[in-house]
């Protein structure tokens, strides 16, 4: 994934890059739902699994199915104008036809293993038209002279992040309907994320996290500017504990505060 955008004004690159990085927070914290989700299957927790599936879908339908209304509605049709973008955007819309398909899916299989299947396979997909959409859409319309990519998501926090939601659902279990947190956290590992948007997929992989619960996180090198980002935005919510101090990967836990 490129780490820089050629734009044609500084507005439009601040734009394009306050989407990428939107981007990178979707993706994390699609990535911390859909491994609570397989990871309960795997441990055959049927309470848990019924948890994670009505978190996964809860969010989908509240974050991630808008933000692709958003982008039919504000970037697609620009990009679509141009001849270089014609055929591109009828396959990403068709990209969002398959991303629905999956989360029809996941909330609608009854075999547990089957719905986790189709939540790894929601969440490839969706990196890889993220990916498509970083490297090919935003460039496309942040190069294109008569696009103002700026003045096409003025206002669309969908596409730009920056507002905070309301976590509904029961993952992490500070609720009180009775289901019951198994042993263990989600795991992300940083060390697979482009360094480009490393911290903002983190950063959307925390902000899933609910009271009380926590995930591992594993990275490259001791992630001391991270953890210092971290306390900045979030000050004195999460409890660190490191399990493991490199050589070749740093484990550790965040848990968010009760």
């Amino acid at each position: 994934m490129s780490e820089l955008v050629i734009a044609s004004t500084e507005a439009d690159s601040r734009a394009a890059e306050a989407v990428r990085q939107h981007h990178a927070e979707l993706a994390g914290a699609l990535k911390l739902r859909v491994e609570a989700l397989f990871r309960a299957a795997m441990e055959d927790d049927g309470p848990a699994a019924d948890a994670a599936r009505a978190d996964l879908v809860d969010w989908c339908r509240r974050e991630l199915v808008p933000h692709a209304q958003a982008e039919e509605k504000a970037m697609y049709p620009a990009a679509q104008a141009t001849d270089e973008g014609r055929l591109l955007v009828e396959g990403m819309l068709g990209e969002h036809q398959v991303i629905l398909g999956l989360v029809d899916d996941v909330a609608e299989l009854v075999d547990v293993p089957r719905a986790a299947a189709a939540a790894t396979a929601l969440a490839v997909v969706f990196d890889s038209h993220l990916a498509k959409e970083n490297d090919l859409v935003i460039p496309l319309l942040a190069v294109t002279p008569s696009v103002s990519l700026a003045e096409l998501l003025e206002g669309m926090h969908e596409l730009l992040g920056g507002e905070s939601h309301e976590q509904a659902g029961c993952g992490g279990h500070t609720c009180t309907c009775g289901e019951v947190d198994v042993p263990g956290y989600p795991v992300l590992d940083a060390r697979t994320i482009p360094h480009a948007i490393r911290h903002a997929t983190i950063f959307g992989a925390l902000d899933s996290v609910r009271p009380g619960a926590g995930l591992e996180l594993v990275a490259p090198h001791d992630p001391l500017p991270l953890l210092d980002q971290i306390n900045h935005r979030w000050p004195g919510v999460f409890a660190v504990d490191y399990r493991e101090r490199g050589p070749e990967a740093w484990r550790l836990t965040l848990v968010r505060a009760g």
